[in-house]
């Protein structure tokens, strides 16, 4: 179980745990009168985009059926319950429209599965390419949206790369690094439809500007 100050993640019945990743995601990513969370997993997404965007309607899908009892859960012990739906549902499936998409997409490309199936859905691209991914997002985002995503640092060319294909323009980049003195260990991306003048900023773990980011959400 994990604790925030306006709700709970439970999360024995999910692959994925919550993580540094969901975490910067949910509490960067601009939102919008309806908002998507592809592969929601624990509902933690969801829940902040929620608690961020108060008027908002967010849609959480996954294709597990673990990670869909838990975030139903989750959301329906949240005082946040009456904002979220939670679907079972593959993204290449969904119909729908939307000002903001989020998605903490599964990464590993090419490498070794490991033995637990709910763990490779949830890790491997085997379900969802990039190229899936950037091509349902740009489909059910709206003209003037705002779809964003978050990547290990190496694999950011490859997102952006999928992105620009389908007709994407980046928008906001914002590496995350542990420390200072290390490499990039991630990187925050946001895509629109129309091109539009981009930034790109570095923060670190436990920064004045990591904790503002994130104030509103660690206990």
């Amino acid at each position: 179980m994990f604790r925030f100050k306006r709700f709970v993640i439970e999360q024995d019945l999910c692959a994925m745990k919550v993580g540094m990743d969901g975490v910067l995601l949910g509490a960067w990513a601009n939102g919008g009168n309806h908002i998507l969370d592809i592969g929601t997993g624990t509902g933690l997404i969801a829940l902040m985009m929620a608690q961020r965007n108060i008027t908002s309607m967010v849609t959480a899908i996954d294709i597990d059926e673990g990670a869909i009892a838990q975030a139903t859960k989750n959301v329906q012990n949240s005082i946040f319950k009456n904002q979220i739906t939670v679907k079972c549902e593959s993204v290449q499936e969904h119909q729908g429209l939307y000002d903001s998409i989020v998605c903490n997409p599964p990464y590993f490309i090419n490498s070794l599965s490991a033995p637990d199936q709910q763990r490779n859905i949830a890790r491997h691209t085997d379900a969802l390419t990039y190229a899936e991914l950037m091509h349902s997002a740009y489909r059910l985002l709206s003209d003037d949206g705002e779809f964003s995503v978050i990547v290990p640092f190496d694999y950011r060319k490859r997102m952006e790369d999928e992105a620009i294909f389908v007709g994407f323009f980046p928008h906001h980049m914002l590496g995350i690094r542990t420390i200072e003195s290390k490499p990039l260990k991630r990187y925050l991306l946001s895509f629109v439809k129309h091109p539009i003048e981009s930034d790109n900023k570095i923060i670190t773990l436990g920064d004045e500007e990591y904790n503002s980011l994130t104030e509103d959400f660690y206990l």
